[in-house]
């Protein structure tokens, strides 16, 4: 028994020695490549979908998702906002529109229990959020978002499809959808709230 005390402090030796050769210096460490990019996006998610005029993730101009329909009145400053809710359901979604458009589909303002949930466009002279418009063709849409838009058939427009973006990584979870005809080209799009966002017909 007397013996074993030096070869136990002999192998502890030689196991810390061992262990400090596998050990990584400082100038190791420093040196060894980071994946910068893959840990931000872990940490950051979803990246925003930059503004674009007037069009946000977030709402339009002055108009914030959230608002209701008087205070959408109020803030409005691009003249009158024409519609109103049904009075036999106020809750029920309903659309504002600007005064003088040529269509109310121009530019609409959706709102469910008296709350904006959602805009649509179908001017092709109003950019949305990250730059697509009406008109521009899927190649170019996809290229636009980084090819991150999920494809899906329309449901009316037969070989129409509709290209829809993830969550948005800002204040809001809303999200950016495109609708495209036959021939591949955008004839609308819309940003809103999750699920008024999918509402293929509107508030039809």
């Amino acid at each position: 028994m007397r013996r074993a005390a030096p070869f136990i402090a002999i192998l502890s030796l030689a196991l810390s020695a061992c262990s400090a050769e596998r050990s990584p210096s400082e100038a190791d460490v420093a040196a060894a490549p980071v994946a910068e990019a893959d840990t931000a996006d872990a940490v950051d998610g979803p990246r925003a979908i930059a503004d674009a005029g007037d069009a946000r993730m977030n709402g339009y101009g002055a108009l914030d998702l959230g608002l209701t329909a008087e205070e959408a009145r109020v803030e409005w400053t691009g003249g009158a906002l024409q519609g109103k809710p049904d009075p036999r359901d106020p809750a029920a979604c309903f659309h504002l529109s600007p005064a003088g458009q040529s269509t109310p589909a121009q530019l609409a303002f959706m709102f469910e229990n008296d709350v904006l949930v959602r805009y649509s466009v179908e001017s092709p002279d109003i950019v949305a959020p990250g730059g697509g418009k009406v008109g521009m063709d899927e190649a170019a849409i996809q290229a636009l978002y980084g090819g991150t838009l999920e494809t899906l058939p329309h449901k009316y427009v037969q070989g129409g499809k509709v290209l829809r973006s993830a969550e948005d990584g800002g204040g809001l979870p809303s999200k950016l959808v495109f609708e495209l005809d036959a021939a591949g080209k955008v004839i609308s799009w819309r940003v809103g709230m999750v699920p008024q966002i999918d509402y293929v017909e509107g508030c039809s």
